[in-house]
């Protein structure tokens, strides 16, 4: 019986219950309505072609706007309440709002140092439209003066980020979509702590409905007795609020304006295999120490300012203020960020670059792969003019129905020369992009609809510099422990499986 109420009482479970009650609530009255009144009938169905009108019109992704018009056409009130909940990209208004405040506050707070731009367009100007590109959809300055260390796995990358900590002096500031109990997060918290009784700023912003199930309800009242600063971001209310789509999927770290760190790694066991769950975990980070922090620290105040309300001078941070020393010079280095709140899809739109620019070869780490038309024939057509383009995904899938889906895909890319891996140890976390050893992305974006539309998301644009023959050699070293996939895996399969995967296909976009 003390089982029983203590699922009962879990967080997971009640929000899980009454997100399936609000959803038949609604589906129900919708069905009970239609079978007594023809003019309720009649209304749902002139709302679901409204609703679809609509939605074509949009500009967004065709593939995503057409796969939810169907569903809305042939399922009227399903269609408009599921769209809703999953499909729609409904920032608030209100967040919207305050955003656009904080940035007519801060005005030019990220400028671009016109020297760096001149040196970029000198050496390629392909490359420095590229970075133009960010610049101005991105609000993302290039900058060269700063060193940046890649990290092929958790566990090396989380070395170095204990390492960084512990020399705070200033600030930490940190902003992560999973946070897990364990051995990682002790590691973690153990610093703050004591960082914050050192009187270091420590602030963290965490994703409520990615920690939902990894950590305690009401965790953040232990961290502020703490003294550590939390935010949440999008709080789980489904009595309230039953829009779970937009999700804060940044992984940042930022210590005294100087260092920042970045990646796939969330701050939980399993990122660094304290825990197994799907076999071997592989994901990779970055290291950033120098003048590029600075577009991660914005990044993180302008979030910070938003879901707090408070109202701070970002210049107050600037390292200058408080660290003296003369930063190497490493290629230049570009942090970004993507969000929801406008139809410029700029993690999609980078990788397109990358893609369209190849010359010798692209390689591609991502745990999915669910892409849409315009993604899935840049791949094509840069294998077919004789680009080397290989992805490598998981072995061991953490979402099975996602996985299915990835496979889908194999066949049409295989079929045009792209060389396709997946990880045999186990599930590959890694989002990043090599090319033509001069151009790399480090980040958190993966290649699916929901990273490319719907989340808050960062990466790491660098072009020429060190780490990126690291990224390549991580690449290459591991095809030694992945199996390359063959038309005839793609064919031989039973035919249930291959129907399944043509219904996925259909419904990707809402994956």
């Amino acid at each position: 019986m003390k089982k029983i109420f203590k699922i009962m009482s879990n967080r997971v479970f009640v929000v899980a219950v009454a997100l399936v009650l609000q959803l038949f609530w609604f589906v129900g009255l919708g069905v009970f309505l239609t079978d007594r009144y023809i003019y309720f009938n009649i209304v749902i169905t002139a709302i679901a072609i409204v609703t679809s009108l609509w939605l074509v019109n949009q500009r967004i992704n065709p593939s995503y706007k057409l796969t939810w018009a169907i569903v809305i056409l042939g399922m009227p009130i399903l269609g408009i309440v599921l769209y809703f909940i999953m499909g729609k990209s409904r920032i608030a208004k209100k967040f919207c709002v305050k955003y656009e405040d904080v940035l007519a506050e801060q005005g030019e707070i990220l400028r671009e140092d016109e020297e760096y731009r001149t040196a970029l367009a000198k050496i390629d100007r392909l490359v420095s439209g590229q970075s133009v590109y960010l610049r101005d959809y991105a609000d993302s300055p290039v900058y060269q003066n700063t060193k940046t260390e890649y990290f092929p796995v958790g566990e090396d990358w989380f070395a170095k980020y204990l390492e960084e900590l512990d020399k705070a002096e200033h600030y930490i500031f940190m902003e992560y979509f999973i946070l897990g109990e364990g051995y990682m997060w002790n590691a973690v918290l153990e610093i703050l702590t004591r960082k914050a009784a050192e009187g270091v700023d420590v602030r963290l912003i965490y994703d409520d409905f990615g920690c939902i199930i990894s950590m305690p309800p009401r965790f953040y009242k232990s961290l502020q007795a703490k003294g550590i600063k939390c935010a949440s971001f999008n709080p789980v209310r489904p009595l309230l609020n039953i829009v779970l789509n937009n999700r804060d999927h940044r992984k940042i770290t930022v210590i005294d304006g100087h260092t920042a760190f970045t990646g796939g790694v969330n701050l939980s066991d399993e990122y660094i295999n304290q825990k197994v769950r799907f076999g071997h975990w592989k994901d990779s980070g970055i290291y950033l120490h120098g003048e590029a922090v600075w577009n991660f620290t914005v990044m993180f105040l302008r979030m910070w300012s938003v879901i707090t309300g408070m109202r701070e001078n970002f210049e107050n941070f600037k390292p200058k203020k408080h660290h003296l020393e003369t930063f190497e010079t490493d290629g230049f280095v570009q942090p970004y960020g993507d969000n929801p709140m406008d139809n410029e899809t700029v993690g999609e739109n980078v990788y397109l670059n990358i893609i369209s620019r190849a010359k010798d070869y692209v390689y591609i780490f991502t745990p999915y792969l669910v892409v849409d038309h315009e993604t899935m024939q840049a791949l094509c057509t840069c294998a077919k003019r004789g680009v080397d383009v290989r992805i490598v995904t998981p072995g061991i899938p953490d979402k099975k129905i996602v996985f299915l889906t990835t496979q889908s895909y194999y066949e049409e890319l295989i079929e045009s020369g792209v060389r396709i891996y997946q990880y045999t140890p186990g599930f590959i976390h890694s989002k990043s992009f090599v090319s033509d050893d001069d151009i790399s992305v480090v980040g958190t974006i993966n290649l699916d609809y929901r990273s490319l539309y719907l989340h808050f998301e960062c990466g790491v644009w660098m072009y020429q510099t060190e780490s990126i023959a690291d990224v390549k050699d991580d690449f290459l070293k591991t095809l030694d422990y992945s199996e390359e996939m063959t038309l005839d895996f793609c064919r031989n399969r039973n035919l249930i499986i291959r129907g399944f995967q043509s219904i996925l296909r259909l419904i990707a976009p809402m994956l």
